[in-house]
């Protein structure tokens, strides 16, 4: 290092006395001692709050679920209007229901949607429906900015003079900003693309679990064993899907017309368990799923008291269902909290700030005077709408 710096610091703490040296360091032990407790102070107490929380919000709904209240419980007992498995239940009615037509005719054209991404790119270019342009169209900020645009290039038109303004726009750099946001806007879509991927694994997952058991099930328990087994999980799938109604945007899906189409067709359910099953609210709850779930390892459980498989094929059984739930409450968990607020809204702010920046940006560039051309003022035009999608 630098010897002469080295020697001068040395110098100045010569000349201290041992007292003071003492001091100043008894002063930072105890500061750092009390930094350190007062750290420690407010972690525990911020884990004690958020533990008491966590317990007073999801006791209740945890042993609902999983079956530690008698089933003839009464409703008041177990009401879902209360928070439960971390969501707070939405208002029934908030969504209307769709008929099993309907859902049929969604998912016909979400298959169509999939293929397309195989077409030549000016039959892709051709579609309207499923693409960015139906969001385009609709967007205020869009329009708002192509519309500044506009005004500026048609008063550069209608003059022949350069404004003053020019030569002060001239000294700006926009182009900062607008970096800037891309390269969070990059990162916002790349989080938004693997939720949608971790979600359709969850959802892959839950069908592969599913038949996983039935596989086993059919050739190592009696036929109404397996049969009462795969019934209670199949609707346990049905009823998870019906109870995304309950957080989120909700869900398209309905107790209606999706989960007793699905019972009355290949009758999973019978009218007792289905009078057992009332007093869960299955198109605002998630709890439905859950008991219907605790019910196939209760299955098991007997099949296993009955003989008919040993405790290592129990285990098999049981960990096939615990991963069902885990993947089905993966996707209420994702459901119940998306992308954060503040990031979204930090991303809103900057683009409705950012975008008419840049279209006076580009418009004052566009020529003036003499230097007008209509050709390059729709070169810039297009720019500018590109920036705004």
């Amino acid at each position: 290092g630098n010897q002469a710096n080295s020697h001068k610091l040395v110098t100045c703490v010569e000349t201290w006395s041992v007292e003071r040296v003492q001091y100043f360091i008894a002063v930072a032990c105890k500061l750092y001692r009390a930094r350190v407790i007062v750290a420690y102070t407010l972690q525990r107490i911020v884990i004690a709050l958020s533990f008491k929380q966590a317990m007073s919000s999801n006791i209740f709904a945890s042993g609902c679920s999983a079956g530690l209240l008698p089933r003839s419980a009464p409703p008041q007992a177990r009401s879902d209007e209360r928070r439960q498995n971390g969501v707070i239940k939405k208002d029934s009615g908030s969504q209307e229901d769709l008929s099993f037509q309907d859902l049929t005719s969604i998912e016909k054209e979400r298959r169509q949607l999939l293929l397309r991404s195989e077409l030549p790119f000016w039959r892709i270019l051709s579609y309207y429906r499923g693409t960015s342009l139906r969001a385009v169209v609709s967007d205020s900020l869009v329009w708002t900015t192509l519309l500044i645009y506009v005004w500026i290039r048609w008063r550069a038109n209608t003059i022949d003079y350069v404004p003053a303004a020019v030569a002060m726009m001239e000294k700006t750099n926009v182009n900062i900003l607008g970096g800037f946001l891309s390269f969070f806007l990059v990162l916002f879509v790349n989080q938004t693309n693997d939720r949608f991927l971790e979600m359709y694994g969850f959802s892959k997952a839950c069908s592969g679990r599913i038949q996983d058991i039935a596989g086993v099930a059919k050739t190592q328990l009696p036929y109404e064993v397996a049969d009462r087994l795969v019934c209670h999980f199949n609707a346990a799938h049905i009823a998870g899907y019906v109870g995304l109604n309950a957080i989120g945007q909700g869900s398209p899906y309905s107790k209606s017309n999706f989960f007793d189409h699905y019972n009355a067709k290949h009758h999973l359910l019978t009218k007792n368990e289905m009078k057992i099953l009332s007093h869960h609210d299955m198109d605002n709850s998630g709890l439905c799923m859950k008991e219907l779930t605790t019910w196939c390892q209760q299955d098991v459980t007997d099949a296993r008291i009955a003989g008919h498989i040993d405790t290592y094929q129990e285990k098999f059984f049981h960990d096939k269902i615990l991963a069902f739930r885990a993947a089905m409450d993966g996707m209420y968990d994702y459901t119940d909290q998306p992308p954060h607020f503040f990031y979204i809204h930090f991303l809103v702010l900057l683009s409705a700030l950012y975008l008419p920046l840049f279209a006076i940006d580009t418009a004052f560039t566009g020529g003036w005077g003499a230097e007008k051309a209509i050709g390059l003022d729709v070169l810039q035009g297009i720019i500018v709408f590109l920036q705004c999608i």
